[in-house]
């Protein structure tokens, strides 16, 4: 089991780095990641590297019996990569590009911004890749930057020509002969830039997609160079991410998930989101990690919030889960900077440590627990993002949509949340939120399923290419969907959500179905 979290020694003195060992051997700590963004320290210059400070604390760490998770720094460049390289810096949807001063200061689609990242990993490599402490490479931290550059449209363009082939075939998935948006060529084809009115939401979901894709090239460029131990990166959850974490499943050697919600039951989805994610990435037991979370503060819509339960029992909602250890962001407090008020293990009055200490404790005997679910319920990013478009006639928050059915469900038993397309042999229930995305390949997937089947309202409404497909589940549900009601009133139903803790689930949409047709079996 791990336990630990992310450890910025380069914030602090190096008289600081040995109490900091002797407070982590005190705490049970046995992983803390290292580097995240240290790239300005790790290369001050285009030509010199600095590796003497990195050298010392991995050392000492692996003299204090602890593990480094060694991360490439690639989240935030340097000032002299972004002085040297204005155009790897990201553009706004409304073409403002933006300057350096904060994180996630590039465009992951610039090559130069790419073979820096390369580099640099390439560097921590064949420098620490046999080093005794090395337990894991993390790669960049919480990919999701959006860009709309130059860069981005001659890479869009050619993502777009490796799926559709053809301009026509492009034009008919987009449905580009509403509003005159028929292309002739491929260069006319620019990102889902600021416009007059509504995008066209194809267009839209598409570039989500090749965003994904374009950041998971980015994982695995590094990923090819670092050598000595697994490999991965912390996933990002929110509806703001344009990356498909179900597919990157597949590509990292660990599940390993950033999680910040308010309550126990945003943790308790988030651990089985995970492990859903792991299971049908093919991971054994559906094993993930932890790998930031805020220790003894949970995160609200107005800020920070000191919480009223200790770290073991938030703790332990992600070990009966299946995660194979719990990591915080961060170890020791920041003294300035632009998180120098978010919570840590050790700060300047910290009452956590203690519980920390505990918790550490009681992991060192622990061993990864086994989930075995019988029940499932899909969620789906694709259609987390359709459902975001301000094209249709109501606003459906489908990840709390779905989140209301898993709490539900999970007050009676495990509850393996799963993307489509993942095994379900295993399952005598399960169940189908609003899953308003659905290609030919997801239909046969579900038509695969022969166990109990809940489909709600919402389900099946468009294809990959957000094309209306009517009654397209007609055959599955017995009856034919004669209309759909979005009325403004629905809106109402929202607050319901906040009562899924008693079991309360609502409804995005009402599907109206002709009951003369309805041929339900038990």
């Amino acid at each position: 089991m791990y336990f630990g979290g992310d450890y910025n020694p380069e914030q602090w003195p190096a008289s600081v780095w040995a109490s900091d060992f002797s407070l982590m051997r005190e705490a049970s700590v046995n992983l803390v990641t290292v580097g995240v963004f240290s790239w300005s320290r790790l290369q001050p210059t285009p030509d010199t590297f600095d590796f003497g400070w990195l050298d010392e604390v991995l050392d000492g760490l692996h003299e204090a019996g602890i593990g480094v998770c060694l991360a490439t720094p690639t989240a935030s460049p340097p000032p002299w990569f972004t002085r040297r390289y204005p155009d790897s810096m990201p553009v706004t949807r409304e073409g403002v590009r933006l300057t350096h001063g904060s994180r996630d200061t590039y465009c992951v689609n610039a090559p130069a911004y790419r073979a820096a990242s390369v580099r640099i990993a390439s560097e921590l490599a064949a420098r620490y890749g046999t080093h005794p402490a090395l337990r894991l490479w993390h790669v960049h931290n919480e990919y999701g930057t959006w860009c709309f550059c130059s860069h981005c449209a001659l890479e869009f363009r050619a993502w777009l020509r490796t799926r559709y082939s053809t301009v026509d075939v492009l034009n008919d998935a987009w449905s580009t002969d509403f509003w005159s948006q028929r292309y002739a060529e491929w260069d006319e084809i620019v990102p889902p830039r600021a416009t007059q009115y509504l995008r066209n939401p194809a267009q839209e979901l598409d570039y989500r997609r090749f965003m994904s894709d374009s950041f998971l090239r980015h994982f695995l460029e590094q990923k090819a160079v670092l050598a000595g131990a697994p490999v991965t990166t912390n996933f990002v959850l929110g509806d703001w991410v344009p990356v498909d974490h179900a597919r990157w499943s597949s590509f990292v050697d660990l599940v390993a998930i950033d999680d910040y919600p308010p309550d126990l039951a945003g943790r308790a989805f988030s651990a089985d989101k995970a492990r859903g994610w792991a299971l049908a990435a093919g991971h054994p037991a559906g094993r993930w990690l932890l790998m930031e979370h805020a220790p003894g503060y949970s995160h609200t819509s107005s800020g920070l919030r000191r919480s009223t339960e200790s770290l073991s029992s938030v703790a332990s909602v992600y070990l009966d889960r299946g995660a194979v250890g719990i990591m915080y962001f961060q170890w020791r407090a920041s003294r300035g900077g632009a998180e120098q008020w978010h919570p840590a293990l050790v700060g300047f009055s910290s009452p956590v440590f203690a519980e920390a200490c505990s918790l550490g404790a009681s992991l060192a005997s622990r061993s990864p627990a086994d989930v075995s679910a019988d029940v499932a319920v899909v969620y789906d990013e694709e259609s987390m993002w359709a459902w975001q478009s301000p094209h249709l006639p109501t606003r459906v928050d489908y990840t709390s949509l779905v989140q209301s059915w898993h709490a539900s469900l999970a007050a009676r038993g495990p509850v393996d949340v799963i993307p489509v397309g993942a095994p379900l042999g295993g399952y005598r229930l399960l169940v189908v939120p609003a899953l308003y995305l659905m290609s030919a390949s997801a239909h046969e997937w579900l038509r695969s399923y022969s166990g109990q089947l809940v489909i709600t309202a919402g389900t099946g409404l468009v294809d990959e290419h957000l094309r209306m497909t009517p009654d397209s589940l007609a055959d599955l549900i017995g009856a034919s969907v004669v209309e759909r009601d979005f009325s403004p009133w629905l809106d109402t139903l929202a607050p319901l959500a906040a009562g899924a803790r008693e079991g309360v689930t609502y409804l995005p949409t009402l599907d109206v179905v002709d009951l003369e047709q309805l041929t339900l079996n038990s």
